[in-house]
């Protein structure tokens, strides 16, 4: 790809993150209106719960297809197809007769979402070649996430209250429309320097291992295991199957000795255990301020207000302390706020104050807001360029699992702990164990960032350059 000019990157930095924007803030914008989809569609609860899940199922299946594929074919073609798919999705949303044809039609949008997110971070890799730059870009990109924490609850809830749920889906057609016509124009084509070749069954695996895991994960709080087991087994054969797979070939979907860097494994697992933080987080949160204390869409956004704003803030600032120091400050950084933050809630019942609430929204955006620029540059920068696209991958991957499973987990929980006992006089207690599996991902996310980017990490990402033979890799561990 030829160097491009500063203006000229900040401009592909801007487009990409336009993508991000649209798919962040549909997830939560979409959150608020739920009720008024159920009162309009006449939809129960768990149908509700599959206008997200079926979204999240087929994303988490189709990241890793949709990052290989951009590296091999062109990285601006894929992209633009994906803004095509989630903008024709978005329209035919807004629409949707009644509750199955728009589960349909998330899934539509899903699989154009698996083309954005991955592929727009290895569009950013390779325009910014600079470390720093890079690093920077990256943190610009986190930031992005805090917006759509900040504006999706309030735009959500004040187009339910004056128009009505399916405007939420109306707003990404212009967005998706304005990004689709620049990245025509102004996003150059990138790819592998040499073509790979097509990896079908390590890509079936993926897909089975993925898809059968997230549903599993989804629907065990709700049927129990017994009849999730099946898909458990799909997903752990599939696993060995692709451990058993993809060495033995000679252009793999993805090379397993990347996860011999300690940084590179380590960013993995601390996507999944900071996401999960961050799903649970929600998940609690939302529930309590609307079902037990009564707010409706709109406060309940205005009270997430405290955490967004960290989140948008800290994240450039995460990216240039990447840039300059590496990623175990950030990571120090968001592990132990995150960690505080959880206590406050497990030890001390934070939500029964505002006080003490605001305190723990606050630390918990503050410390949420440090961790996306590591886990990305530490993904992206121990791959070689020809591969950024599966790099990207595996972390966005990795958070949608992480999302998913905290979900889950927290949601199986306190349903576990309310009971047949009145909802808001239980929930407080019910949420003490929530709130605790939240404080481990916290310490989880503290202790991989010391463990994973100190001297013995850096040495075992330099001896994997050295076995892969990767000139790239070795710059990239340099810096």
């Amino acid at each position: 790809m030829p160097e491009l000019s500063p203006r000229r990157r900040l401009l592909v930095l801007a487009i990409c993150c336009m993508s991000l924007l649209i798919v962040s803030l549909d997830t939560t914008a979409l959150n608020v209106s739920l009720p008024a989809m159920q009162r309009d569609l006449g939809a129960s609860t768990s149908g509700l719960q599959w206008t997200i899940d079926a979204y999240t199922l087929v994303l988490a299946s189709l990241l890793m297809l949709a990052g290989s594929t951009a590296d091999r074919v062109g990285r601006k073609r894929v992209f633009t197809a994906g803004l095509v798919l989630f903008t024709i999705g978005s329209a035919l949303c807004s629409v949707a007769p009644n509750l199955d044809s728009l589960i349909a039609f998330r899934m539509v949008q899903a699989v154009g979402g698996s083309m954005l997110n991955p592929v727009a971070m290895s569009i950013i890799t390779n325009t910014f070649t600079d470390p720093r730059e890079r690093a920077r870009a990256i943190g610009v990109w986190g930031a992005v996430v805090g917006i759509s924490m900040a504006a999706g609850p309030l735009v959500g809830g004040l187009l339910v209250d004056s128009v009505g749920w399916r405007a939420i889906f109306w707003v990404n057609l212009p967005v998706g429309l304005a990004a689709l016509l620049l990245t025509l124009r102004h996003v150059p084509e990138s790819r592998a320097p040499k073509a790979r070749r097509l990896d079908p069954v390590g890509q079936l695996l993926v897909i089975a291992l993925f898809g059968s895991l997230t549903y599993a994960i989804i629907e065990a709080p709700n049927t129990g295991f017994p009849a999730v087991a099946p898909f458990a087994s799909v997903a752990f054969v599939a696993l060995l199957s692709l451990l058993w797979y993809e060495p033995r070939r000679a252009e793999p979907l993805i090379d397993l000795r990347f996860f011999r860097s300690a940084p590179f494994s380590g960013a993995t697992v601390i996507a999944i255990s900071a996401f999960a933080a961050l799903g649970g987080f929600l998940f609690l949160s939302t529930l309590y301020l609307q079902n037990v204390r009564g707010l409706d869409a709109l406060e309940a956004g205005l009270w997430m207000l405290p955490m967004a704003v960290p989140m948008f803030l800290c994240a450039p600032l995460s990216g240039r302390l990447v840039g300059s120091r590496g990623p175990r400050v950030s990571l120090l950084i968001a592990g132990s706020a995150m960690t505080v933050s959880a206590v406050l809630f497990a030890v001390f019942e934070a939500e029964t104050s505002n006080v003490t609430m605001f305190l723990g929204y606050l630390v918990f955006g503050f410390g949420f807001g440090f961790v996306n620029a590591p886990i990305t540059n530490t993904a992206v920068s121990g791959m070689p360029r020809a591969q950024a696209g599966v790099a990207a991958a595996v972390a966005s991957t990795s958070r949608q699992l992480g999302m998913t499973l905290g979900v889950a987990v927290v949601g199986a929980v306190l349903a576990s702990g309310v009971g047949s006992s009145s909802y808001k006089d239980a929930f407080v207690s019910a949420s003490v164990p929530g709130w605790w599996i939240i404080t481990g991902c916290g310490v989880a996310v503290l202790l991989l960032g010391a463990v994973t980017s100190g001297r013995w990490a850096r040495r075992t990402a330099e001896r994997t350059a050295e076995r892969l033979g990767t000139v790239e890799i070795r710059e990239a561990v340099r810096t």
